[in-house]
């Protein structure tokens, strides 16, 4: 356990959990993206649906959708702000199975079409959990560089990745891997020790069988 797990994150209130832990989520999605969302589909489940009004809880993923950080006093105005700059806010509440109590799912479109959708936790002390990418397992805290390598489900695959990261001399923490079905669309989540260029990512991206790989740096 360290000072921040114990204090929690500098941030705007009043709630770690429902205020800094939803604006990380909400900034995770934007990396995710890679660029402005221009609409955001937001299902707020258990605690976060109940009691998000007067957490602020759907302030705070607004924010982080654009950008902002935990400490941002702008938070407050983030419906305000996502008005002016033309992202369309959908929220909704329902129940999502086995899902942690503060739970939203997002799902960001760009102006070109793309879309991504996670599926983030907040687990306390303004920490959070992502579990699921575009419908597909996942195990991302957010406190570490994350690769997150989209790629076709084929043998070789995970090799070549983790021999670029060997040459690099890069320490991995943490290695996730799901699939969509045997030789269909597949995606590693990789949580790496330390900071690294985006000359790693792009090594990786120019593998063979590699859809997207993103860096995640930590959030």
């Amino acid at each position: 356990m360290n000072v921040f797990d114990i204090l929690g994150p500098v941030m705007i209130g009043p709630s770690s959990s429902h205020t800094a832990g939803a604006a990380r989520i909400g900034r995770v999605a934007l990396s995710l993206l890679g660029a402005p969302a221009v609409k955001a589909d937001i299902l707020l489940h258990g605690s976060f649906a109940k009691t998000y009004k007067g957490h602020g809880t759907d302030k705070a993923l607004i924010a982080g959708i654009m950008g902002l950080q935990t400490d941002d006093p702008r938070i407050r105005q983030a419906p305000e702000l996502a008005r002016e700059q033309g992202l369309e806010v959908n929220i909704s509440t329902g129940s999502i199975d086995g899902a942690h109590p503060n739970t939203a799912r997002v799902t960001l479109t760009g102006q070109d079409g793309s879309t991504v959708s996670l599926l983030g936790s907040s687990i306390g002390g303004g920490n959070i959990l992502v579990k699921e990418i575009n419908g597909m397992a996942v195990s991302i805290t957010g406190q570490y560089t994350t690769l997150i390598v989209l790629h076709r489900d084929t043998p070789g695959i995970i090799a070549a990745v983790t021999e670029i990261l060997s040459a690099a001399d890069v320490n991995i923490c943490s290695f996730s891997l799901s699939r969509q079905k045997k030789g269909g669309q597949a995606i590693m989540t990789i949580e790496l020790e330390g900071s690294f260029g985006p000359e790693l990512n792009d090594k990786i991206q120019c593998l063979p069988d590699i859809y997207a790989s993103t860096m995640l740096q930590p959030i």
